[in-house]
């Protein structure tokens, strides 16, 4: 690879691996003059990547977001860790399967050979479930038009499939963004009869535009979990321990392995689950198999059992159980971080 092309590829590396970066540390880094720096950063906005220029003794540099993708840069287990998602996601049954299909298709075939070759090996099988329940095909532009009218708390107008014909469009404050066993629901607002409501998105066409801006109402029973338990009521076991996390996964592939558990949506790559066991190791263990960092909301018996397998496991992998003592591994807590 030339010499500069390498460079350029590492300086978009460290742009990517923290928010702003001072001009002179990127010389450092890449052990050339400032002014090197400079025309690199203009090859790189050349090539479609946004950065931005920011003010400060030393000026600096930043990546943006822009309105088109550029070329992406990934090092060899996030270029995995992102074909095992999105071939995952093809099979789980969460409605956004073509589409994950066609971005895993994508990925595959810019892949060096040796890493095309590890992704090929893997074979995810999905199984549905026995019985009547189906889990509907969900517009994945659905979603996220209604996760940004959420995080905006812009008002919304939508068409639903269950209306009868000619029936105006339900309009509402979308609060969240949730999937209960598998379905995806918003739990809104509805304007039109003044109470709380929650529609099921593959039902859900939305209008533009979204708007006007509204202050969010409280949830009856303080948080969604309430609300979508008595929404429910019945259609799942109540089960005496019940704990609340944040994993750093997207909504959609934690629902599809999620049971009952309520899953909403905080970001892309980020949601919060809130489920229950029938004791508070075998919650922490349900939730520890989800392959990223969690953040325990509460309460401080889930904590408590985080530890205790933590102390656990590191006995089974032959260390001291000294080693577990007040480690938890990649749990954090909400009050203290742990």
């Amino acid at each position: 690879m030339p010499k500069t092309s390498a460079r350029l590829l590492a300086l978009l590396s460290l742009l990517q691996a923290r928010r702003d970066w001072p001009g002179s540390l990127l010389a450092d880094r890449l052990a050339i003059s400032p002014r090197t720096v400079r025309r690199d950063v203009d090859r790189l906005r050349e090539l479609g990547y946004p950065i931005v220029a920011t003010k400060g003794p030393e000026g600096g540099y930043r990546l943006g977001a822009g309105t088109n993708l550029p070329p992406l840069l990934f090092d060899d287990e996030q270029a995995i860790a992102l074909a095992v998602a999105l071939q995952t996601a093809a099979t789980t049954g969460a409605g956004i399967e073509e589409a994950a299909t066609r971005a895993l298709n994508t990925v595959r075939q810019v892949m060096p050979a040796r890493l095309r070759h590890r992704v090929d090996a893997l074979r995810v099988t999905a199984v549905d479930r026995v019985g009547p329940w189906t889990n509907p095909q969900v517009n994945p532009e659905v979603l996220v038009t209604l996760s940004a009218a959420v995080h905006a708390r812009e008002a919304l107008r939508f068409d639903y499939a269950t209306a009868a014909a000619g029936a105006p469009p339900r309009r509402v404050h979308p609060h969240h963004l949730v999937t209960w066993s598998g379905r995806w629901y918003l739990v809104a607002w509805d304007l039109d009869r003044d109470d709380w409501r929650t529609f099921r998105v593959d039902r859900i066409a939305p209008r533009t535009p979204t708007g006007p801006r509204f202050t969010p109402r409280d949830l009856p029973g303080g948080d969604v979990a309430a609300f979508i338990a008595a929404r429910f009521q019945g259609s799942a076991r109540v089960l005496p321990c019940r704990g609340e996390v944040i994993l750093d996964l997207p909504a959609g592939v934690v629902s599809s392995y999620a049971g009952d558990a309520l899953v909403e949506e905080l970001g892309p790559d980020r949601c919060r689950v809130i489920m229950s066991a029938w004791s508070w190791p075998g919650l922490a263990a349900a939730l520890g198999r989800f392959d990223a960092d969690i953040e325990v909301v509460g309460p401080p018996e889930l904590k408590t059992a985080f530890g205790h397998l933590a102390r656990r496991f590191a006995a089974a992998a032959g260390h001291s159980s000294a080693a577990g003592e007040g480690s938890t591994g990649s749990v954090r807590d909400r009050r203290g971080r742990g």
